[in-house]
């Protein structure tokens, strides 16, 4: 690999890497971009230059076919089969040509320089230089051309949302999937005067909401007091759904980082926290006690969870493919695969089954996640009421929380995508896609 001598081409070479890492090694993006325990590239970075390897991985995944149809227009022929690496640096020069405030002729020089560096690459610093000049000379026109032809996603996802939801709204979901989107707020109390601090909006569900930040989160106004936290809109809504928890027994599993727990704990339940986790299960300890919330904390497997005696209630927000959230982290789609997603899918089952013997005769379960096929969804609690009869659908009503009414399917399910919730502009739009049945144990 060349040295990262000239100005930037660190931060070039660590971003290469990493998307090498995503899209290779289906390794994702998060625990490579961690701080403390990142990959030791991006540890190496300044923190400015660390801020401009997440700016080009997550341009360059959320508009990967973009870009990918950008440099097949200026190629005679395709790149050769085996030349990720050269993949990779035509990419990362583009994310910052393309969608980044970065001159056109940094990225290019250093795309070529980083080409003529490595044996991998070196006889291609050529093709290099001219794909992205002459990108850079007719982008204008081009970009918008490409991004109204394309679908920056998998050829699998399309067809799976497609199936799902026709395809008018996964070109809407996938439109809303190259958003940067916006930072939602759960506060104790006052949500109007909150908003008006943070120079925010209350959205018809109760939560706060920023058009973006340009600040750390914890510089923010009640932070140290704990008097909110972050918590996107959807994610807010699954506690909703139990309805008046308070005095009594709840159990959240697989609950870390806490943020429902921590709703769960406003509401006055009397919340025990279940997590697999060690780490996650101290992260939450840390989150709640920055809330000045409480809770039992209780690190186990749910497989094998058993409790003196059973709860009220129980929400099972489930481990999932995360399809919901690409808003977020657009390393999703390029780390998950359909057979993925089958798995994941009979892993929730199986979690269900478990989450069903913890609630009492007459308690509320409650299932969720973050994943927007019904596969993960809609057909899998179909399947499980239709093998479990001491548990009947509840089915959830339009109006019994504001703001949901859009979000409640025929059968009485809660279902979200990154497409609705449509606010006064595309920034304030949105919400991360959200599964959520409720059920009754008889």
């Amino acid at each position: 690999m060349p040295a990262a001598s000239a100005p930037g081409l660190a931060a070039r070479l660590a971003a290469t890497r990493l998307l090498a890492a995503v899209v290779e090694a289906r390794t994702p993006l998060d625990g490579m971009t961690d701080g403390q325990h990142g990959h030791p590239q991006y540890r190496a970075l300044d923190e400015r230059d660390r801020g401009l390897v997440r700016a080009i991985l997550v341009s360059a995944l959320r508009h990967r076919k973009t870009i990918e149809a950008m440099i097949a227009e200026r190629l005679d022929r395709p790149l050769p089969a085996n030349a990720h690496t050269l993949s990779h640096i035509l990419h990362v020069a583009l994310a910052q040509m393309l969608f980044l405030d970065v001159p056109d002729s940094a990225a290019v020089d250093l795309a070529v320089e980083q080409a003529k560096a490595d044996p991998r690459t070196q006889r291609f610093a050529s093709l290099v230089n001219a794909v992205l000049r002459g990108i850079g000379r007719d982008k204008e026109q081009a970009l918008p051309r490409l991004l109204s032809a394309t679908r920056d996603a998998p050829d699998w996802f399309v067809r799976r949302m497609e199936a799902a939801y026709g395809a008018a709204q996964t070109d809407a979901i996938l439109a809303a999937h190259r958003l940067e989107p916006p930072i939602d707020f759960t506060v104790k109390n006052d949500a109007a005067g909150w908003a008006e601090k943070f120079g925010g909006i209350v959205l018809p569900t109760g939560s706060v909401r920023l058009a973006g930040l340009d600040r750390a989160v914890s510089d923010l106004p009640g932070y140290a007091e704990g008097s909110w936290w972050v918590q996107d809109a959807a994610a807010a809504l699954p506690a909703k759904l139990m309805g008046d928890v308070a005095g009594k027994r709840v159990a959240d599993l697989c609950a870390a980082p806490g943020g429902k727990t921590a709703q769960l704990a406003v509401a006055g339940a009397k919340v025990t926290a279940v997590e697999i986790s060690a780490n996650r299960l101290k992260r939450l300890a840390t989150n709640l006690a920055r809330l000045g919330l409480e809770a039992e904390l209780v690190s186990a497997d749910l497989t094998t969870f058993e409790p003196a005696e059973q709860f009220e209630a129980v929400l099972l927000d489930a481990p999932c493919s995360s399809t919901g959230t690409v808003r977020r982290h657009p390393d999703v789609l390029w780390t998950k695969t359909e057979a993925d997603i089958a798995k994941l899918a009979e892993v929730q089952r199986a979690l269900l089954g478990h989450a069903a013997r913890l609630v009492k005769t007459g308690g509320t379960l409650v299932f969720s996640n973050c994943s927007l096929d019904p596969l993960e969804g809609e057909n899998l609690v179909r399947a499980f009421l239709a093998e479990t009869p001491d548990l009947s659908l509840d089915p959830i009503r339009p109006d019994e929380i504001a703001g949901i009414a859009g979000f409640v399917t025929p059968d009485g399910f809660l279902r979200t995508t990154p497409a609705g919730l449509p606010m006064e502009t595309a920034q304030l739009s949105g919400l991360d896609g959200f599964f959520a049945a409720r059920l009754r144990k008889l």
